[in-house]
C-alpha cells in the first residue's frame, strides 16, 4: 500500500469528526494563529474557510498566501500521545471567485449551518486553501506524508 492509500482514509475519517482547524498566517515574519470552521472537499485537494475580509488574517492571507492548517483529534488526556492524530495541511489561499465560490459556500454550510447567516454577510470572504502536502503524525512519532501533485 503507497502513502496516499494510507493517509487518506485517515483524512477522511478525520475531517469527518473534527469540526475546527487552526489556521497560521503570516504577517512580515510574525506568525498568526486563528481556530477556524473549514470543510474540506471530497477529494482532500482544498478546505474552504470564511473569514470577514476586515479581519487580520484576510489582510494576512491576501499578503501571503502560504497558510498552514492544523487539525487533530485529541481529548486533553495524557493517552493522547499515543492515541490521538494530528494533521498539517500545507497549502495556498485565496478568496473563490463568484463561480467556485457558490459550490464552496454550499459545502462549508452543509457542514456548518450555524454559520449560514455569517456566511451570508457581504463583508464574507470565501477562502479556498488549495493544498500541497499533508503531514499527519500519529502515535506520537509516526508520520506520513502526501504530497498532492497538480
Amino acid at each position: 500500500m503507497n502513502t496516499d492509500q494510507e493517509i487518506q482514509p485517515v483524512l477522511r475519517d478525520l475531517f469527518r469528526s473534527q469540526r475546527y482547524a487552526v489556521l497560521a498566517t503570516d504577517d512580515q515574519g510574525q506568525p498568526f494563529a486563528s481556530l477556524m470552521a473549514f470543510a474540506a472537499t471530497e477529494d482532500l485537494r482544498q478546505i474552504v474557510i470564511l473569514t470577514e475580509r476586515n479581519r487580520r488574517k484576510f489582510a494576512n492571507l491576501k499578503a501571503n498566501r502560504r497558510v498552514a492548517l492544523l487539525i487533530d483529534d485529541r481529548e486533553n488526556k495524557g493517552s493522547d500521545t499515543q492515541d490521538s492524530v494530528a494533521v498539517t495541511a500545507i497549502g495556498e489561499a485565496e478568496e473563490a471567485g463568484s463561480g467556485a465560490g457558490v459550490a464552496l459556500l454550499d459545502l462549508f454550510i452543509a457542514r456548518h449551518p450555524y454559520l449560514a447567516a455569517f456566511a451570508a454577510a457581504p463583508s464574507c470572504a470565501i477562502v479556498t486553501v488549495k493544498i500541497s502536502s499533508y503531514l499527519l503524525v500519529s502515535r506520537f512519532e509516526q508520520v506520513l506524508e502526501w504530497r498532492i501533485g497538480p
